[in-house]
């Protein structure tokens, strides 16, 4: 006998929450808020509505369905079953949060802030709700997303959805080499403050910022499009490092190889540095394209 599908509802505690947990009270909150020229009313109404939004598709959910949710923060603890539909009920970067730890469950974005949030990810309202469980459980209308995940020679294993960060933990400057996968001969020590690797949906964040930045020639990816690009930030020439690979693109199998030759350096995807890799002097990480995509419904 199957079990019945699960509806996992991920949502992030809300900016009216964080501030009453740091002020204690509603008042006290609103003081603080009111010296920095703000009004707590806007943030309690974000609050509120985020709310509605998470009630409303509560109850949208099908009776026969077993229901669950989790925090942002709890995410990493949280075991996901192949049979659960996710519906991340928030903002964009909720979903590149909780995509790092699935394995092709279908995933449903609601948009608890329409035109606050860009809508790229979260393209749904909470009136949708229902029509889309029965599209996420048909497997019908999914968008198959690019993911890039790490692997270290120690068998740890990363995903993201938009881009990993390889470097060191503070953002200064770390030595390690790198290159082609298969081609060890071809890989050059450097020293930089970290290199990103990413997909078509990272291209507009983080990785776009730097390839405008750069003023680079590479084309940028769509979110489905299985072709990666990588820049290194701020490569410091000298006699033993060197600024040759800054860039590029990684097509199909294709993978980075860094070796680290630096005491510590760590490997974070979208952002989430308090779930990250950590490597040390020595070990070798490979930085590809994934097997698995995110299936995002509609």
């Amino acid at each position: 006998m199957s079990l019945a599908p699960r509806a996992v509802l991920v949502h992030r505690t809300t900016e009216y929450e964080e501030l009453l947990a740091r002020h204690g009270t509603h008042g006290q909150a609103a003081f603080f808020l009111s010296s920095r020229g703000r009004s707590i009313d806007e943030v309690a109404e974000r609050h509120h509505r985020a709310h509605r939004a998470l009630a409303e598709v509560a109850a949208a959910v099908p009776l026969k369905w077993r229901q669950s949710r989790v925090e942002r923060t709890d995410l990493d603890r949280f075991l996901f079953a192949p049979e659960d539909v996710v519906v991340v009920v928030g903002q964009d970067g909720l979903v590149a949060n909780a995509a790092k730890y699935l394995r092709g469950q279908p995933v449903v974005g609601i948009d608890t802030d329409p035109g606050r949030n860009p809508g790229v990810l979260v393209r749904h309202r909470p009136g949708d709700a229902a029509k889309l469980l029965d599209a996420a459980l048909s497997s019908s209308g999914a968008d198959e997303l690019t993911m890039v995940e790490a692997v270290a020679d120690d068998t740890q294993r990363l995903l993201a959805l938009n881009e990993i960060y390889l470097g060191p933990p503070g953002h200064q400057t770390a030595r390690y080499r790198l290159g082609p996968d298969d081609q060890a001969a071809a890989s050059e020590p450097q020293a930089s403050s970290g290199l990103l690797v990413g997909t078509g949906t990272g291209a507009t964040g983080w990785l776009r910022s730097l390839w405008q930045q750069r003023g680079s020639g590479l084309a940028l990816p769509g979110p489905a499009d299985p072709r990666l690009i990588w820049f290194v930030r701020e490569a410091w020439p000298s006699r033993t490092t060197g600024t040759s690979l800054v860039e590029g693109a990684l097509e199909g199998s294709e993978r980075l190889r860094v070796t680290v030759e630096s005491d510590r350096l760590v490997a974070f995807g979208d952002g989430m540095e308090a779930d990250s890799l950590e490597l040390t002097w020595g070990q070798t990480i490979r930085v590809g394209r994934s097997d698995t995509a995110l299936r995002l419904i509609g």
